[in-house]
């Protein structure tokens, strides 16, 4: 795998990119670091202070600094297929086998574990306070457990018919407002639930739900039938909504003041929206689907990750919205980047966590 690119030759071969490379061009990213966690991975980079934290399909936690320098590693019985929750000094991580666990964010040493749980498939999340995590089944079922014991303070059942895909991949990530939990179940539509005691505040028919977003008081939303809407986070009305493509691929994500979506249909787009009038701003063709979120890099670059097999991280130029130059993984890239100043780190779905400096550009 290379990881330099250069603007001229951003989509040629990675052997292409070294040998322009070495001929002269700028590289305008270089590699920092690369970390392979040993297993595949679709659990999302936790940006932390100094670092990363991330899980693996064998049942990994491994904490990163900015360096790629391991942390600690904890060990699960078994695969962790979400993004683990920050909880004050803690971590709450979920296995696919219905086992959770709160760890240490100092040392990775283990507080509590819960086993004989539903299999967690939907990414916990934790309340502002850090009293309550709240965990979604396959089967739509909402709890709220006591963050210092992991006993269930409350429970809500199942909306209806368990939905075929839950099964396997889970419901889209819920958001906490306000004292509201926001979920996404399926054919049952959206739903707010008092963290308190789960009562529903509110509710919205909007199916096939590919990703949440809550930014101040608007939530956003993209679906599998091309629909973003947004609504009002307090009761749920709708705000606006537009539907600018066949499909929405990934969530919705803010970077640079616009609204990013992945979308799809006679081709892969990436779509940009005004946030407050859902006015289509930019769209851009891309090599593969955007499944995820995107990142900005100093306020003048995009960063956009692609899941194709080559897993390409393009560099969009907010001036023009043209790519500044691209580097290959060589891995579908999945989960959104994160970024700390100049440096990017991804993670691969072969379970490399990848980190590129981006130089300034050329006056």
């Amino acid at each position: 795998m290379s990881s330099r690119a250069c603007p001229c030759t951003a989509l040629l071969p990675a052997l292409a990119l070294t040998l322009v490379a070495a001929m002269g061009c700028r590289e305008p990213a270089k590699s920092d670091f690369q970390y392979s966690t040993d297993a595949s991975s679709r659990a999302g980079l936790v940006a932390l202070a100094d670092g990363v934290l991330t899980a693996n399909e064998a049942g990994t936690v491994v904490r990163l600094d900015r360096s790629g320098r391991v942390r600690w590693r904890a060990a699960l019985d078994r695969d962790v297929a979400t993004r683990p929750a920050l909880l004050g000094g803690t971590v709450i991580a979920g296995t696919v086998a219905g086992g959770l666990v709160r760890l240490s964010l100092e040392d990775g040493a283990e507080l509590w574990r819960l086993t004989r749980e539903p299999p967690v498939l939907t990414a916990p999340v934790v309340d502002a306070e850090g009293k309550s995590i709240f965990l979604v089944a396959p089967d739509g079922a909402v709890r709220s457990l006591i963050a210092e014991t992991g006993k269930t303070d409350w429970e809500r059942p199942p909306p209806g018919k368990p939905e075929p895909t839950a099964a396997t991949r889970g419901y889209p990530t819920p958001v906490v407002h306000d004292g509201m939990l926001v979920v996404a179940l399926g054919d049952a539509g959206l739903m707010a639930l008092a963290t308190q005691d789960g009562a529903k505040r509110w509710q919205q028919d909007v199916r096939d739900v590919v990703g949440l977003l809550l930014w101040h008081d608007t939530l956003y939303v993209s679906t599998g039938q091309g629909r973003v809407v947004a609504l009002n986070a307090a009761d749920g009305a709708v705000r606006w909504e537009q539907t600018p493509a066949e499909r929405m691929t990934g969530p919705p994500s803010l970077a640079l003041g616009i609204l990013w979506v992945g979308a799809s249909g006679a081709s892969p787009e990436l779509v940009g929206l005004a946030p407050a009038t859902g006015r289509e701003l930019v769209r851009v063709p891309l090599p593969d689907p955007l499944l995820t979120g995107v990142a900005a890099v100093r306020g003048d670059l995009l960063m956009v990750p692609t899941s194709g097999r080559q897993g390409r991280l393009l560099a969009l130029k907010s001036s023009t919205w043209e790519q500044a130059f691209s580097v290959r993984a060589d891995t579908p890239l999945r989960t959104q980047p994160v970024v700390m100043d100049d440096q990017v780190i991804v993670l691969g779905l072969d379970g490399r966590v990848l980190s590129w400096r981006v130089r300034p550009s050329d006056p």
